[in-house]
């Protein structure tokens, strides 16, 4: 009888070990996949992230170029002002305007 007992009770375990392994594999290949999935999301976000620094640095190119180009405005406007308060400079009437034209070449004429 003992013997009996004895075998029914180690029946049961191996049943237990094998289950336990079969979800401890699938645990592993799970975590695997999530691993496999993290590192392509990483790769995506870190691509994304890439064009926009791009992008940032395109336009803070541009803007450095505007910038420019609004200081050659001003000093334009600020020397017209200048010159006509400072120094009383103004564009001649028609009637003081001469047109000088150069005589032409045999060069220019083709």
């Amino acid at each position: 009888m003992k013997t009996e007992v004895v075998e029914k009770k180690t029946g049961k375990k191996p049943m237990k070990k094998i289950i336990s392994y079969i979800v401890l594999l699938l645990l592993v290949f799970v975590s695997a996949l999530m691993v496999v999935f993290q590192v392509f999301e990483y790769r995506h976000d870190y691509r994304e992230l890439s064009s926009f620094m791009r992008e940032r640095d395109d336009l803070n190119a541009e803007w450095g170029r505007l910038l420019i180009e609004q200081q050659t405005f001003g000093a334009t406007a600020q020397i017209g002002t200048r010159a006509v308060t400072q120094l009383r400079m103004y564009s001649p009437p028609a009637a003081q305007t001469v047109v000088i034209s150069l005589p032409m070449t045999p060069e220019d004429k083709k």
